[in-house]
């Protein structure tokens, strides 16, 4: 075979060059295509080879490798720097504290009743078969004891009277008649004209007609009582609450007319458990709620002396005013004032119901870098807009005062600065 001649040589190397630098911890290898040109040798003898000049190229790969690693470098410096510096905090929310109070509250019982007449009287004629011919009062209307609710038609009983007054004028007639006779036989007798026997029948018929004209004095009074009880008169001073008569009704003795409320006065049947009932006491005051919101105070004047098996609660009645706006029938809440009690107490802003359960958020550390801690609190009683709180706080700890709900357990929080009279309160 000829030998290979040609004026120059190009040939297509593949370099991979491997560089690490060892002190900035980099270490890359890549590949580069590089086209050599080699001149033809000088004599045309197989043997002989031409070497590429490939050190130099080696340099300057080298070269362009530290430039790229110097670039790379400062690029990944500056987020590793960034990452390195700690990033400044910021605090969720500025927030002003407060600490739990410590004062007498008062201690009340909870309870639920119907309001209703001390005591009711039923008011109706006491007499019958007779016709109402004036009703003289209505419901709601106050009364004193004896005055005059309603008349009833008294002609009939007029006319028994007048009948029974004639017949005490006849019973005297005949009394004075055998009174007479009496004597002129007790005359006869002492002159020896009459018997014993004629005398004994006189004097028993002055007795008889003594007797009928003593009848006809009480058959008297019973018709003047019967006239009486044509008017019915009110038994007792209060208001009338119920009326059923009507004018022209024929009404029976014993029938109710009217209702009336003794005294005006009202109680409260407050209904408890029998373990509550043990702890209220006569003489204890009570305040009531009723429907339209209004409040009336009264006084427990008596506990009842048995529980109801069914329900297992006992009555508490409480006295009410007779001039208040309440009224008999209607349903009341109420509390029942026990006594005072030391009570721990947050502002209701302070408190934070989550998941039905009631939360404060404690802060802790310094008023820049300050955390909050969700703490889990139990609540009682409740004055005005301040909560009892029962356990979980202790009365040392600050708590956040408003804005709870839009924290979380470890937030971070500035506290806002107090201001100067609280401070000085403080």
């Amino acid at each position: 075979m000829p030998p290979f001649r040609c004026a120059s040589l190009r040939t297509r190397v593949a370099t991979e060059v491997l560089v690490a630098l060892q002190p900035h911890g980099f270490r890359f290898q890549f590949v580069i295509p590089i086209d050599v040109r080699v001149p033809a040798p000088a004599t045309e003898s197989p043997h002989v080879k031409t070497r590429p000049k490939l050190p130099i190229l080696i340099l300057l790969l080298i070269s362009l490798g530290l430039a790229a690693c110097k670039d790379d470098k400062k690029a990944e410096a500056v987020p590793a720097a960034a990452a390195s510096a700690p990033a400044a905090a910021k605090a969720a929310l500025t927030v002003s504290t407060v600490r739990a109070e410590q004062a007498d509250w008062s201690l009340s019982l909870s309870a639920n009743g119907t309001v209703s007449a001390w005591q009711e009287a039923a008011v109706g004629p006491e007499i019958g078969g007779l016709r109402v011919t004036e009703v003289l009062v209505n419901v709601g209307d106050n009364v004193k004891r004896g005055q005059t609710l309603a008349r009833l038609a008294s002609e009939t009983v007029e006319a028994d009277l007048a009948q029974t007054r004639a017949q005490l004028v006849e019973a005297q007639a005949t009394l004075e008649e055998a009174r007479a006779n009496a004597e002129r036989y007790r005359q006869l007798r002492e002159s020896g004209m009459s018997s014993q026997q004629q005398l004994v029948q006189a004097q028993t018929a002055e007795n008889t007609a003594r007797a009928r004209v003593d009848a006809q004095h009480a058959r008297i009074k019973a018709e003047e009582l019967r006239m009486a009880h044509t008017r019915i008169f009110a038994s007792d001073d209060g208001v009338i609450s119920a009326r059923s008569a009507t004018v022209g009704a024929v009404v029976q003795a014993g029938q109710e007319l009217f209702r009336l409320i003794r005294g005006g006065r009202l109680e409260w049947r407050a209904e408890v458990t029998g373990a509550e009932l043990s702890r209220v006491k006569p003489g204890m005051g009570a305040k009531l709620t009723l429907p339209d919101g209004s409040q009336v105070e009264g006084k427990v004047r008596a506990l009842a002396p048995t529980i109801d098996p069914q329900t297992r609660n006992g009555l508490v009645y409480v006295d009410l005013a007779a001039d208040g706006p309440a009224r008999a029938g209607m349903f009341a809440r109420g509390e029942i004032a026990l006594g005072q009690t030391r009570a721990m107490s947050l502002p209701q802003s302070a408190v934070v119901l989550r998941d039905g359960f009631s939360y404060a958020f404690v802060v802790e550390g310094e008023r820049e870098g300050a955390r909050v801690r969700q703490t889990k609190v139990g609540t009682g009683r409740r004055v005005g807009d301040r909560v009892e709180v029962l356990s979980g706080l202790k009365p040392e700890e600050v708590v956040v005062a408003g804005g709870g709900a839009f924290l979380s357990d470890g937030d971070l929080v500035r506290v806002a600065a107090a201001p100067a009279a609280q401070t000085a309160s403080q």
